[in-house]
């Protein structure tokens, strides 16, 4: 398969911080750990190995084989669970919330990220054992974030009645009225061979499944358990009374509010942007009717917004009798996934990674290892003709990546048969001025501000003429600005990057097998690159 790429800065979707970050910039060395390279997990092993609580293994090993019960378990997948109960095993953690049918594309590059890059170290380390870990955001409530999946330029959405009820945790929700999804996404898919494995997988999941958790588990599972991929779901009491005594610490210490803020003020004076604001507790009450805020006022503990409370003594016997029911948020999701999974490397997204990196001081005085924080494949998929079509308009691979009014610009200015760019001219009115402005110094002071007004109305008036011009010649050259455009809106869409929009099965129903294979082997996650695949022609 033809692969080609371009840096991460050239496609002008990431942010400062995290360019920075594959950059290795001084200035935000204390923000993490160690570097994502093969010769630094070596160092990242011995660490975790010294600070992590072995006697967790059994508790997980023994939840994990609860919550496959109900699913195939491919061989790849049972070897795992038995290597986990190893101290000589390690895991590589990506995490995504459960959108419906794994949302955009990007869901399968994070996978994708954590499968070779535990393949990786094994080849590397053949001492050790590394396992893939999808960590699965069955807490998040935010029910409107991964209800909705897009199609060929459609909208598919799930509306739920029972959401609506309340305001708890997604991964319970029942998948009731999936069935009308299920209709509408079968008709849009058409018939053969893939169209019809999709249609399969979709009604397996969510129609013979009860609740969200198990329809995610079951697709991740179809799709990559082949490749020993293990899916967790940490909401269980077995796991949570081992992150108890940083619960009661987050209660009664707010260590987590004092040392992410302190980290998001440094952040911010090296002008990034801070990706969340902690609070002062940063933990919800969570139980089959509602995930809401815990806050203290005066002494005492509340669910905001309900009449629920706890005096200290009372909310020490909750956590201790009922863990499972203390769901941490954003800022302390990570610490709980580091304590309980003998994990080396996080994979995620620019967003992800950058809230992470408020997160180190608050492991350190945690005395909890942080992890490798990776930068997950990001990638443009796209057929041969499609690439055919942009090389014939003369747009490379950077330019594919500009703003479309910058893009169409710049190739109208390129293939126009007249000049567009008036800069010559410019420089020469600049010139010009600086001779009026030596004059007035010599003549009368009081005439500069005269002639700064002149030379601004002047220059402004070429700008304008530049600007009708290019308007003009656009309208002449209207062909090629619709090919231009249209070409770019195919890979791009909602004037995104398609991986935060497009969902998979537009591609699987035309390529099966061969796009899961296709990225497993040509996504490398040591690469900091972004990937341009090239499929046969459709």
């Amino acid at each position: 398969m033809p692969t080609e790429s371009i840096s991460y800065s050239e496609t002008n979707y990431f942010s400062p911080l995290i360019l920075d970050y594959l950059s290795r910039k001084k200035e935000i060395g204390e923000f993490y750990n160690r570097y994502p390279s093969v010769e630094n997990f070596r160092e990242q092993i011995s660490e975790k190995a010294e600070n992590y609580n072995q006697s967790i293994r059994k508790d997980l090993v023994e939840v994990l084989s609860d919550q496959y019960r109900q699913f195939e378990i491919h061989s790849l997948v049972e070897q795992n669970f038995n290597k986990l109960r190893s101290d000589k095993t390690f895991t590589i953690t990506t995490g995504h919330q459960l959108n419906l049918f794994t949302g955009p594309l990007y869901f399968l590059y994070k996978i994708v990220s954590a499968i070779n890059l535990s393949k990786k170290l094994k080849e590397t380390w053949p001492e050790f054992n590394f396992v893939p870990v999808y960590w699965m955001a069955t807490e998040d409530h935010d029910f409107e974030e991964i209800n909705y999946f897009n199609l060929h330029g459609k909208k598919f959405k799930w509306n739920n009645a029972d959401y609506r009820a309340g305001n708890t945790a997604v991964g319970i929700l029942s998948t009731e009225g999936l069935d009308e999804v299920f209709d509408l996404f079968s008709a849009e898919i058409g018939g053969g061979e893939k169209a019809d494995y999709l249609k399969n997988l979709f009604k397996k999941a969510y129609l013979e499944h009860k609740n969200l958790t198990d329809a995610t588990r079951y697709i991740a599972n179809e799709l990559f358990g082949k490749e020993g991929l293990v899916i967790l779901d940490a909401q269980d009491k077995r796991l949570k009374k081992h992150f108890s005594p940083y619960v009661k610490n987050e209660l009664f210490e707010k260590i987590s509010h004092r040392e992410t803020s302190e980290s998001a003020e440094k952040l911010s004076k090296l002008d990034y942007n801070v990706q969340v604001n902690p609070r002062e507790i940063n933990l919800f009450y969570l139980n089959s009717e509602i995930r809401e805020r815990i806050i203290e006022h005066d002494g005492r503990f509340y669910v905001h917004e309900h009449d629920i409370s706890w005096s200290k003594d009372e909310m020490l016997k909750e956590l201790e009798e009922n863990p499972q029911r203390f769901s941490p948020n954003v800022m302390l999701r990570p610490l709980y996934e580091e304590v309980i999974l003998p994990n080396l490397c996080y994979i995620g997204g620019g967003g992800e990674l950058a809230y992470w990196m408020e997160l180190k001081s608050y492991f350190d005085a945690e005395k909890v290892t942080f992890p490798i924080l990776l930068l997950r494949n990001s990638a443009l998929l796209q057929t041969e003709k499609q690439d055919e079509k942009r090389q014939k308009l003369n747009i490379s691979l950077q330019e594919l990546f500009l703003k479309q009014h910058e893009l169409i610009n710049r190739k109208v200015r390129q293939i126009s048969n007249i000049d567009i760019d008036f800069s010559p001219q410019k420089q020469h009115l600049v010139k010009q001025f600086q001779h009026l402005y030596e004059l007035a110094e010599k003549t009368d002071k009081s005439f500069l501000g005269t002639v700064k007004a002149q030379e601004v109305k002047q220059l402004k008036g070429l700008e304008n003429l530049e600007k009708r011009l290019l308007k003009a010649q656009k309208r002449k050259l209207k062909d090629e600005v619709q090919r231009i455009a249209k070409i770019q809106n195919e890979l791009f869409p909602n004037r995104s990057l398609q991986e935060r929009q497009t969902n998979f099965s537009e591609f699987y129903v035309e390529y099966g097998k061969e796009l899961i294979s296709a990225l497993l082997e040509n996504l490398d996650p040591l690469e900091s690159n972004f990937k341009i695949l090239t499929f046969g022609k459709d």
